[in-house]
Protein backbone atom coordinates (compact mmCIF):
# COMPACT_ATOMS: atom_id res chain seq x y z
CA UNK A 1 0.00 0.00 0.00
CA UNK A 2 1.52 3.36 -1.01
CA UNK A 3 2.26 5.88 1.69
CA UNK A 4 0.26 9.06 1.85
CA UNK A 5 2.01 12.37 2.26
CA UNK A 6 1.66 13.87 5.71
CA UNK A 7 -0.89 16.63 5.90
CA UNK A 8 0.90 19.86 6.75
CA UNK A 9 -0.02 21.60 9.97
CA UNK A 10 -1.24 25.15 9.46
CA UNK A 11 0.54 26.16 12.67
CA UNK A 12 3.65 24.09 11.96
CA UNK A 13 3.14 22.28 15.30
CA UNK A 14 3.06 18.47 15.52
CA UNK A 15 2.63 15.78 18.14
CA UNK A 16 5.13 13.09 17.16
CA UNK A 17 5.41 9.51 18.41
CA UNK A 18 8.48 7.40 17.64
CA UNK A 19 8.28 3.69 18.50
CA UNK A 20 10.67 0.79 18.61
CA UNK A 21 10.10 -1.86 15.95
CA UNK A 22 7.75 -4.54 17.31
CA UNK A 23 7.50 -2.49 20.51
CA UNK A 24 11.13 -3.26 21.38
CA UNK A 25 12.95 -1.16 23.95
CA UNK A 26 14.97 1.66 22.40
CA UNK A 27 16.48 2.97 25.65
CA UNK A 28 18.23 0.59 28.04
CA UNK A 29 20.05 3.06 30.30
CA UNK A 30 20.43 6.76 31.02
CA UNK A 31 23.24 7.10 28.48
CA UNK A 32 20.87 6.02 25.71
CA UNK A 33 18.33 8.66 26.69
CA UNK A 34 21.03 11.31 26.95
CA UNK A 35 22.26 10.39 23.47
CA UNK A 36 18.76 10.74 21.99
CA UNK A 37 18.24 14.12 23.64
CA UNK A 38 21.67 15.27 22.47
CA UNK A 39 20.66 14.38 18.91
CA UNK A 40 17.44 16.36 19.22
CA UNK A 41 19.49 19.32 20.43
CA UNK A 42 21.97 18.91 17.58
CA UNK A 43 19.32 18.90 14.88
CA UNK A 44 17.39 21.67 16.59
CA UNK A 45 20.50 23.84 16.23
CA UNK A 46 20.71 22.96 12.54
CA UNK A 47 17.04 23.18 11.53
CA UNK A 48 15.67 25.69 14.03
CA UNK A 49 12.63 23.72 15.17
CA UNK A 50 11.08 24.55 18.53
CA UNK A 51 10.56 21.89 21.17
CA UNK A 52 7.59 22.45 23.47
CA UNK A 53 7.39 19.06 25.22
CA UNK A 54 8.97 15.63 25.21
CA UNK A 55 8.89 12.36 27.09
CA UNK A 56 11.25 9.42 26.63
CA UNK A 57 9.80 6.11 27.75
CA UNK A 58 11.28 2.64 27.30
CA UNK A 59 10.09 1.77 23.82
CA UNK A 60 8.70 5.06 22.52
CA UNK A 61 9.12 8.83 22.49
CA UNK A 62 6.57 11.64 22.53
CA UNK A 63 7.47 15.06 21.12
CA UNK A 64 5.52 18.30 20.75
CA UNK A 65 7.42 20.47 18.33
CA UNK A 66 7.13 23.22 15.75
CA UNK A 67 8.75 22.87 12.36
CA UNK A 68 11.74 25.07 11.59
CA UNK A 69 13.59 25.50 8.31
CA UNK A 70 13.42 21.76 7.53
CA UNK A 71 10.43 19.49 7.09
CA UNK A 72 9.53 17.55 10.21
CA UNK A 73 9.95 14.26 8.33
CA UNK A 74 13.54 15.11 7.41
CA UNK A 75 14.39 16.10 10.97
CA UNK A 76 12.95 12.90 12.44
CA UNK A 77 14.70 10.81 9.81
CA UNK A 78 18.05 12.37 10.71
CA UNK A 79 17.51 11.85 14.43
CA UNK A 80 16.37 8.27 13.87
CA UNK A 81 19.25 7.29 11.58
CA UNK A 82 21.83 8.82 13.92
CA UNK A 83 20.39 7.15 17.01
CA UNK A 84 20.04 3.76 15.29
CA UNK A 85 23.72 3.94 14.26
CA UNK A 86 24.70 4.66 17.87
CA UNK A 87 22.42 1.91 19.21
CA UNK A 88 23.56 -0.79 16.79
CA UNK A 89 27.21 0.00 17.43
CA UNK A 90 26.80 0.07 21.23
CA UNK A 91 24.78 -3.14 21.47
CA UNK A 92 26.36 -4.93 18.48
CA UNK A 93 23.01 -5.40 16.77
CA UNK A 94 21.71 -5.07 13.21
CA UNK A 95 18.35 -4.44 11.60
CA UNK A 96 15.64 -1.88 12.09
CA UNK A 97 15.41 -0.22 15.49
CA UNK A 98 12.36 1.95 14.87
CA UNK A 99 8.99 1.31 13.32
CA UNK A 100 9.05 2.03 9.62
CA UNK A 101 7.55 5.49 9.95
CA UNK A 102 6.96 7.77 12.90
CA UNK A 103 3.40 8.83 13.70
CA UNK A 104 2.32 12.44 13.89
CA UNK A 105 -0.79 14.54 14.28
CA UNK A 106 -1.30 18.21 13.56
CA UNK A 107 -1.81 20.54 16.51
CA UNK A 108 -3.89 23.37 15.12
CA UNK A 109 -5.21 25.26 18.15
CA UNK A 110 -4.11 26.40 21.59
CA UNK A 111 -6.42 24.16 23.61
CA UNK A 112 -5.26 21.01 21.85
CA UNK A 113 -1.67 22.18 22.22
CA UNK A 114 -2.13 22.24 26.00
CA UNK A 115 -3.93 18.90 25.93
CA UNK A 116 -1.04 17.25 24.08
CA UNK A 117 1.53 18.79 26.43
CA UNK A 118 -0.35 17.41 29.43
CA UNK A 119 -0.84 14.04 27.74
CA UNK A 120 2.91 13.80 27.11
CA UNK A 121 3.86 14.80 30.63
CA UNK A 122 1.39 12.34 32.19
CA UNK A 123 2.66 9.39 30.11
CA UNK A 124 4.94 8.10 32.91
CA UNK A 125 2.05 8.29 35.40
CA UNK A 126 -0.24 6.24 33.16
CA UNK A 127 2.58 3.71 32.72
CA UNK A 128 3.03 3.44 36.49
CA UNK A 129 6.55 4.88 36.40
CA UNK A 130 5.86 8.02 38.46
CA UNK A 131 3.18 9.41 40.73
CA UNK A 132 3.57 13.03 39.55
CA UNK A 133 4.69 14.34 36.14
CA UNK A 134 7.88 16.11 37.27
CA UNK A 135 9.23 12.96 38.94
CA UNK A 136 10.10 11.51 35.51
CA UNK A 137 13.33 13.29 34.64
CA UNK A 138 13.27 12.17 31.00
CA UNK A 139 10.50 14.57 30.09
CA UNK A 140 10.24 18.32 29.69
CA UNK A 141 7.98 18.65 32.74
CA UNK A 142 10.76 19.48 35.25
CA UNK A 143 11.78 22.37 33.02
CA UNK A 144 8.29 23.86 33.21
CA UNK A 145 8.37 23.52 36.99
CA UNK A 146 11.58 25.52 37.29
CA UNK A 147 13.78 22.48 37.82
CA UNK A 148 16.81 21.22 35.93
CA UNK A 149 16.09 19.65 32.56
CA UNK A 150 18.51 18.05 30.11
CA UNK A 151 19.62 19.47 27.78
CA UNK A 152 18.74 22.92 29.13
CA UNK A 153 18.50 24.63 25.74
CA UNK A 154 16.22 22.01 24.11
CA UNK A 155 13.02 23.26 25.77
CA UNK A 156 11.17 26.33 24.47
CA UNK A 157 8.73 27.07 27.34
CA UNK A 158 7.69 30.65 26.57
CA UNK A 159 4.91 29.89 24.09
CA UNK A 160 3.15 27.53 26.49
CA UNK A 161 3.57 29.89 29.45
CA UNK A 162 2.15 32.77 27.38
CA UNK A 163 -1.16 30.90 27.23
CA UNK A 164 -1.55 31.29 31.00
CA UNK A 165 -0.07 34.65 31.98
CA UNK A 166 2.54 37.24 30.91
CA UNK A 167 4.01 36.90 34.39
CA UNK A 168 6.35 33.86 34.53
CA UNK A 169 5.66 32.91 38.16
CA UNK A 170 1.89 33.05 37.68
CA UNK A 171 2.12 31.15 34.38
CA UNK A 172 4.19 28.43 36.02
CA UNK A 173 1.72 28.02 38.89
CA UNK A 174 -1.32 27.92 36.62
CA UNK A 175 0.30 25.50 34.18
CA UNK A 176 1.30 23.18 37.01
CA UNK A 177 -2.31 23.01 38.17
CA UNK A 178 -3.47 22.29 34.61
CA UNK A 179 -0.72 19.77 33.97
CA UNK A 180 -1.60 17.66 37.02
CA UNK A 181 -5.36 17.80 36.63
CA UNK A 182 -7.15 14.46 36.28
CA UNK A 183 -8.37 14.02 32.72
CA UNK A 184 -9.53 11.69 29.96
CA UNK A 185 -7.26 13.20 27.31
CA UNK A 186 -7.31 11.27 24.02
CA UNK A 187 -4.40 12.04 21.71
CA UNK A 188 -2.71 10.36 18.79
CA UNK A 189 -1.60 7.21 20.58
CA UNK A 190 -4.96 6.55 22.17
CA UNK A 191 -7.06 7.43 19.15
CA UNK A 192 -5.03 5.33 16.69
CA UNK A 193 -5.58 2.04 18.49
CA UNK A 194 -8.66 0.72 20.27
CA UNK A 195 -7.88 -0.31 23.83
CA UNK A 196 -8.93 -3.80 24.90
CA UNK A 197 -11.44 -4.19 27.69
CA UNK A 198 -10.19 -6.19 30.67
CA UNK A 199 -12.23 -9.21 29.56
CA UNK A 200 -10.75 -9.03 26.06
CA UNK A 201 -7.29 -8.50 27.54
CA UNK A 202 -7.55 -11.61 29.71
CA UNK A 203 -8.41 -13.73 26.67
CA UNK A 204 -5.39 -12.41 24.76
CA UNK A 205 -3.07 -12.78 27.75
CA UNK A 206 -4.12 -16.39 28.23
CA UNK A 207 -2.94 -17.09 24.69
CA UNK A 208 0.57 -16.06 25.77
CA UNK A 209 0.66 -18.24 28.89
CA UNK A 210 0.71 -21.71 27.39
CA UNK A 211 -0.07 -24.19 30.18
CA UNK A 212 0.05 -21.55 32.93
CA UNK A 213 -2.86 -19.72 34.53
CA UNK A 214 -2.87 -15.96 35.13
CA UNK A 215 -2.40 -16.24 38.94
CA UNK A 216 0.72 -18.38 38.44
CA UNK A 217 2.70 -15.78 36.49
CA UNK A 218 3.99 -13.79 39.47
CA UNK A 219 5.33 -17.00 41.06
CA UNK A 220 7.31 -18.19 38.02
CA UNK A 221 11.07 -18.01 37.77
CA UNK A 222 12.40 -14.68 36.59
CA UNK A 223 13.35 -16.05 33.17
CA UNK A 224 9.96 -17.70 32.55
CA UNK A 225 8.05 -14.70 33.84
CA UNK A 226 10.00 -12.22 31.75
CA UNK A 227 9.52 -14.29 28.60
CA UNK A 228 5.76 -14.24 29.17
CA UNK A 229 5.73 -10.53 29.95
CA UNK A 230 7.62 -9.73 26.75
CA UNK A 231 4.99 -11.66 24.79
CA UNK A 232 2.16 -9.97 26.64
CA UNK A 233 3.61 -6.53 25.86
CA UNK A 234 3.20 -7.33 22.16
CA UNK A 235 -0.59 -7.60 22.44
CA UNK A 236 -2.18 -4.82 20.39
CA UNK A 237 -4.51 -2.58 22.37
CA UNK A 238 -3.22 -3.71 25.78
CA UNK A 239 -1.62 -1.08 28.00
CA UNK A 240 1.28 -2.04 30.23
CA UNK A 241 -0.54 -0.82 33.31
CA UNK A 242 -3.58 -2.93 32.36
CA UNK A 243 -1.36 -6.00 31.86
CA UNK A 244 0.25 -5.46 35.27
CA UNK A 245 -3.13 -5.15 36.96
CA UNK A 246 -4.50 -8.35 35.39
CA UNK A 247 -1.32 -10.36 36.07
CA UNK A 248 -0.93 -9.05 39.61
CA UNK A 249 2.59 -7.69 39.10
CA UNK A 250 3.96 -4.16 39.41
CA UNK A 251 3.74 -1.84 36.38
CA UNK A 252 7.48 -1.13 36.66
CA UNK A 253 8.21 -4.85 36.28
CA UNK A 254 6.22 -4.97 33.02
CA UNK A 255 7.83 -1.76 31.80
CA UNK A 256 11.42 -2.89 32.44
CA UNK A 257 11.14 -6.28 30.72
Amino acid sequence: MPRHARRKSKTGVYHVIVRGANKQEIFHDDFDRIKYLDLLQKYKSESGFRMYAWCLMGNHVHLLMKEGSEDISLVMKRVGVSYAFYYNFKYNTTGHLFQDRFKSENVENRMYFLTVARYIHQNPIKAGMASRPHEWKWSSCPGYYGKTVYPPTLLDPHYLFSMFSPHPSIAQTEFKEFNERNNDDQCLEASSLRRLTDDEARVEIMKCLGSYEIPQVKSLSREERNTILRNVKGIQGLSQRQAARILGVSPSLVFKV
